[in-house]
């Protein structure tokens, strides 16, 4: 037995058995390794830049700017390392201790403390994720889309729609709790009554909650889809019956409408009368460039960029059209320029009929007494062509830059029936300045089939 036994006859067998052990491994070693070595009082006394250790692998770190944090330092798989517990400000010696022995518990069963750790920031990161407010997902996917839409429009009409109905329901809860009951109880006040509105706002919202899906701020299925969920419990609405078309002037009164709207003055009122010429809409009209124009060919290319379905059209001109033209004065490159040679805008035409309409009631209206469009002038060019020529269908879609409805007969159609069209718009414009004294549909003199 060795001579610190033999010089302690007093010692408990527990003493002795520690004091065999220190001999034994050596008693510098040993006492090294025995943990909780620091206490508070020097922790907060100590300054001197350099590691402490506690026992155990916990280590008071300060750094040269005398900044105090906890490290624990273990080996793992024959590789060092080191993962930061705090600062001693906000975690104390005794926390210090307690984080250290948890991450040892987990080292002896084989798992990594960093990659805990790693694992419970990206939880917390999703769950914070997932606080992130339908209104707030709604704007980001509007930032994040807008660009993309091709009419500016859209940014507003969105936030409008989204705004007024689905905000007030569920825009300030997390867009992860947006469930089926929400959506429908957003849509079912104006799911009948206001059907195109209630079918853009479903559409809408899906695509808000498909973008937070991708984002991570939500899983599971999407509650504002249609086909096999929503549509079992909301009305299927037909497309025809929920589309509303825009008023359209009864194609017997265009003469007279074209008489009054030629005695206005003004840049808006020169280009709703060129727009009902050419059967384009008010964006085309309003966007027209003068390099666009073939005077000579009497032909008028809008490009694809500017056109609804993306494919470049080739506008036939009438006389009438290209008079108008060479009225207007070439200032810039725009035709119909607004002030400072910017682009009208479309209130600016719709302006120019509600001021010949005057605030009573309607003088230029629709069958059912609503004040005529703009755009509701193509509606009465399709019915003119329809009822008073033998131009075949396909003429009349083409003029006003319609995809035909069966696909067959798209790719029997290929060609752009130009001169048919030519001919068409020709008699289109006779006809716009004819007024007629009746509301007789009388056809056209010397339409023939073409």
């Amino acid at each position: 037995m060795s001579k610190a036994v033999l010089d302690n006859p007093a010692k408990s067998s527990y003493d002795l058995i520690v004091i065999l052990i220190v001999n034994l491994f050596g008693g510098a070693n040993f006492m090294v390794r025995r943990q909780q070595r620091l206490s508070a009082l020097q922790v907060a006394k100590l300054s001197k830049p350099g590691l402490y250790g506690d026992g155990g692998g916990l280590t008071l770190q300060i750094t040269t700017t005398g900044a105090k944090s906890w490290l624990l330092r273990y080996m793992m798989a024959g590789k060092p390392f080191g993962m930061g517990l705090g600062p001693t400000h906000t975690v104390s010696l005794a926390e210090a201790r307690q984080k250290a022995l948890d991450a040892r518990k987990l080292l002896i069963d084989g798992i990594n403390p960093l990659v805990v750790k790693r694992q419970d920031r990206i939880a917390g990161a999703l769950a914070s994720a997932k606080m992130m407010t339908f209104d707030q997902c709604a704007e980001a996917y509007i930032l994040a889309h807008k660009a993309g839409w091709k009419n500016a429009k859209h940014a507003d009409q969105w936030t409008n729609t989204l705004n007024t109905y689905a905000s007030p329901v569920f825009g300030h809860l997390p867009v992860a709790e947006i469930d089926t009951g929400l959506v429908v109880k957003c849509l079912s006040p104006i799911w009948e009554s206001k059907t195109e509105t209630a079918s853009r706002l479903r559409g809408r919202i899906e695509s808000v909650l498909g973008w937070a899906t991708t984002s991570g701020y939500r899983t599971g299925e999407n509650p504002a889809r249609w086909k096999g969920h929503l549509d079992n419990l909301l009305a299927t609405i037909s497309k025809s019956s929920r589309t509303k078309h825009h008023p359209s002037l009864p194609w017997q009164r265009i003469g007279a409408f074209m008489s009054a709207l030629r005695a206005r003055e003004g840049v808006s009122a020169r280009a709703v009368e060129f727009a009902i010429l050419t059967a384009c809409r008010s964006g085309e009209v309003r966007g027209a460039k003068w390099t666009e124009f073939d005077t000579a060919g009497k032909v008028w290319t809008i490009p694809a960029e500017r056109m609804k379905a993306k494919r470049e059209h080739e506008v036939p001109l009438s006389d009438a059209a290209l008079a108008l033209l060479e009225s207007m004065p070439k200032v810039g490159e725009i035709v119909f320029a607004g002030t400072k040679n910017q682009l009208l805008s479309d209130m600016s035409l719709t302006a120019v009929i509600r001021r010949m309409n005057g605030d009573d009631k309607p003088v230029w209206a629709d069958a059912n007494g609503e004040g005529v469009t703009v755009h509701g002038f193509r509606s009465s060019f399709r019915m003119w062509a329809a009822e008073t020529t033998n131009y075949p269908r396909e003429v009349a879609e083409h003029a006003l830059a319609h995809r035909l409805p069966d696909a067959v007969e798209r790719a029997y159609q290929r060609g752009s029936q130009f001169a048919k069209r030519a001919a068409l718009m020709a008699e289109w414009s006779v006809y716009c300045a004819t007024v007629q004294t009746d509301a007789v549909v009388k056809p056209i003199r010397g339409a023939t089939r073409r």
